[in-house]
């Protein structure tokens, strides 16, 4: 790669669809009421939101489509390693932040004392497997979590080896190569919910292999999306497209559930994507979106700290439905809270400091 070639310019994000970055944050916050309920309703056919974790489905489908967007064009010109670059800033501060946030809510959870039986050797190899995000499920109490200390860490994992996938190999693929290996990832992923019942694997040492395939073919379903233009013009909206997403979180169980998640996954969410990426906006709208889009993120990562803390309360004090209710919605509220304060007072400062580097880097 010439460096002279290389400008700040070229580096700069493409205009983004405020739409899918709305969208994008009602899934983040399908996930964390999810993560409140299943533990409450261990049987996930008991739980309203039993399909939230399909979420991060939409989120691999998402990410296709926009990493197809934003470096289809410019890959070969900026080069393997500035792509890499560009991956870890908008990623990985907050997989440390996340990491650091975790270990403390370990250390100081008030409804339990897991610490005291952890070797100091294994807690600190826990946390500098999650500082770097290699996958160490060793934990028996937070069920063989890849990531102990940040669970939903496991589809960053995943997300790492799609963006090395596709700048070593998918962005020169034909898009007739891309559809055949979508129609093999579909294969494999539909023998994996026929075996399982469901698609919810991925997160645990046990079920490590299927967070691959739900990677696999969702991430080439967003990219194929955006290689062939599949772009539907629309008038649904963001509250209108909102609404159809979270149908599908709140979706009850099937006898047949195995298919109906699959199907979820192999042509709803591409479509969603499609229909987000061409739907209208209006101005005021538009505003909620980009905000929706950027606490998408800090929500999603820092959430599960307290969902440990809110697992062990459970637990031990066996609330009613009233508490429950009340301690679940103010829990909410504040995570979104500490996803905003994250994102202000973080990951954004963290990032403009990082590419401000890398620019005057490239300047002189």
């Amino acid at each position: 790669m010439n460096k002279q070639l290389l400008t700040p310019d070229l580096l700069k994000s493409r205009q983004h669809f405020h739409i899918l970055d709305g969208l994008r944050g009602v899934a983040a916050l399908a996930i964390v009421i999810f993560h409140f309920l299943e533990w409450v309703y261990p049987d996930f056919t008991q739980n309203v939101l039993g399909h939230g974790f399909l979420a991060v489905d939409f989120f691999f489908c998402l990410s296709g489509f926009v990493i197809g967007y934003a470096y289809d064009n410019r890959i070969q010109q900026i080069g393997l390693m500035e792509f890499f670059k560009s991956r870890l800033i908008r990623l990985h501060p907050l997989i440390i932040f996340g990491s650091v946030i975790g270990l403390l809510a370990l250390l100081f959870d008030p409804f339990s004392s897991l610490t005291e039986s952890l070797p100091l050797g294994k807690l600190i190899l826990i946390f500098l497997c999650s500082l770097f995000l290699i996958p160490f499920p060793v934990m028996e109490a937070r069920g063989f979590n890849l990531f102990s200390l940040n669970a939903p860490a496991w589809s960053l994992f995943w997300e790492y080896i799609a963006n090395i996938f596709y700048a070593l190999i998918l962005c020169r693929l034909k898009r007739k190569y891309l559809i055949a290996l979508a129609i093999i990832a579909a294969t494999i992923l539909g023998a994996i919910s026929y075996q399982t019942g469901n698609l919810m694997g991925g997160w645990a040492g046990h079920n490590f292999w299927h967070g691959g395939a739900r990677l696999f073919y969702s991430f080439l379903a967003g990219l194929l999306v955006y290689r062939y233009n599949w772009i539907i013009k629309n008038k649904l909206g963001f509250i209108g497209l909102s609404a159809l997403l979270s149908l599908t979180f709140l979706m009850p169980f099937f006898p047949q559930n195995w298919l109906v998640e699959l199907l979820i996954i192999v042509l709803i969410f591409p479509l969603l994507v499609s229909l987000g990426a061409g739907s209208s906006l209006s101005p005021k709208m538009e505003k909620a979106c980009i905000f929706s889009g950027k606490i998408s993120y800090p929500l999603y990562m820092t959430h599960y700290v307290a969902i440990w803390i809110f697992g062990n309360y459970f637990l031990q004090t066996n609330p009613d439905k009233t508490e429950l209710t009340l301690v679940i919605t103010i829990g909410t509220i504040l995570l979104v809270g500490l996803g905003y304060l994250t994102m202000i007072a973080f990951d954004t400062p963290v990032r403009n400091y990082l590419n401000a580097k890398r620019r005057r880097k490239l300047n002189s």
